[in-house]
């Protein structure tokens, strides 16, 4: 028996779903035409599975930007920032994205998962408690088995189960970390913040929103939904991650807390990882400097989201509960799930294959994530695809056209 045996059963399901057709943890794109568009196998295949929220990947200016730094400070740091210093770029995106949240503190990361796993695996001491929705990201969870204090969960996006689990604490030695999501990434739905930072406020919790999901989509400055749901104060950590609205790559904490900067030296994540290259943070500053000048980015956006909703709504299609840039179907079936995946995929529509147990409540969903780069045109053609496949799959009764929306029209 090799030390890889015990994978056994993950290759045995792994082999099951490639022999549906496709294999949804190796598509490969020929070419990236546009933050909408990829060649695959020859077609042109419509983006609508890649987080790319505003649509920044192919900013001409952010490119530019890019560019330049890549040509005068090269292609990496070769090491941490405690270990190779840092460079001029890190600590003027970090003064950036701290007057963006209007907190005194930021530390940047690697990626966002490197930024869930540093902050609260380092914040969460062996006296305290880590107090966790039930739907958290992977990160969030993998954070939780790397700190030394307890793990406490509580049913997802329940205000009044989250009170009675930490009145419980109420004698508990230690600090206790509450941490949500501003959009959950499974099924596009938002925390309940205001009722949340409530019962904070009561039980003398500190209150951590992981808002990478919801960063330049929710709030008048896109801010998230903290900032949306006006409780911004009460909120002493935000996190959240340059690869989604901002189109590269990293993480980031901000916060208000006096003494916050000692994470820099006691946070073995953000330590032991080689810092951002000079060209990320570069584009990553000109794309935040577009999240601030451009709100119309946000608007279109959630425009092109509620289209999305809407129409696969009208159609009979089981989607999350409200209308966010994530769209999940609910299938009856893992089976039905594969298979309406991969017809979707041959017919030039891309979108993400979510199966349990990485989902919320066992679901088989079909994930898409809309962009303020789509155009009408392709949202539509999205629906109808979504239309065809399951009426030909029998998810949809077979009884003709498509219903349209009134909202979507």
């Amino acid at each position: 028996m090799t030390i890889l045996a015990k994978f056994a059963p993950l290759r045995e399901a792994y082999e099951r779903l490639a022999s549906f057709g496709h294999d949804p943890f190796s598509v490969q794109f020929e070419q990236i035409l546009s933050p909408t568009e990829g060649m695959l196998r020859g077609q042109r295949t419509i983006l609508l599975g890649t987080n790319n929220y505003l649509g920044l990947t192919f900013d001409q200016s952010s490119i530019d930007k890019g560019v330049e730094a890549l040509v005068e400070q090269g292609t990496g740091t070769t090491g941490s920032r405690i270990a190779n210093g840092s460079y001029a770029g890190h600590r003027d995106l970090e003064k950036a994205l701290a007057k963006f949240y209007g907190r005194e503190h930021c530390m940047v990361f690697t990626t966002g998962y490197q930024a869930n796993l540093g902050i609260l695996s380092t914040l969460v001491g062996k006296d305290d408690v880590l107090v966790i929705d039930g739907d958290s990201h992977a990160s969030i969870y993998d954070a939780a088995k790397m700190t030394t204090g307890q793990v406490v969960r509580f049913r997802h996006n329940d205000p009044d189960d989250l009170y009675k689990r930490l009145r419980r604490l109420a004698d508990h030695p230690g600090n206790k970390l509450v941490v949500v999501e501003g959009i959950y990434s499974m099924l596009g739905d938002t925390a309940p913040l205001k009722e949340i930072a409530q019962v904070k406020r009561e039980t003398g919790a500190f209150l951590l929103v992981d808002e990478a999901h919801s960063m330049g989509v929710l709030g008048d400055h896109g801010r998230g939904l903290a900032e949306q749901d006006g409780v911004e104060k009460d909120v002493d950590f935000v996190v959240g991650t340059f690869s989604k609205s901002l189109g590269a790559v990293g993480g980031f904490c901000v916060s208000d807390l006096p003494d916050f900067d000692i994470l820099r030296v006691a946070c073995r994540p953000y330590m032991f990882t080689a810092s951002l290259p000079p060209s990320v943070i570069a584009t990553t500053l000109q794309a935040l400097k577009r999240v601030q000048e451009e709100p119309g980015l946000r608007l279109k956006l959630m425009s092109n989201a509620r289209r999305l909703y809407d129409g696969l709504k009208a159609q009979g299609f089981q989607v999350g509960p409200e209308a966010n840039p994530i769209v999940a179907i609910a299938m009856p079936s893992r089976e039905l799930a594969i298979a309406f995946w991969n017809a979707l995929l041959d017919a030039g529509l891309y979108l993400n294959l979510a199966l349990p147990p990485a989902t919320p409540n066992n679901l088989a969903l079909l994930r898409s994530s809309v962009s303020a780069a789509h155009s009408t045109a392709q949202i539509d053609q999205a629906i109808s695809l979504f239309t065809q496949v399951g009426r030909k799959l029998g998810v949809l009764p077979a009884d003709g056209g498509l219903r349209v929306a009134a909202a979507a029209e």
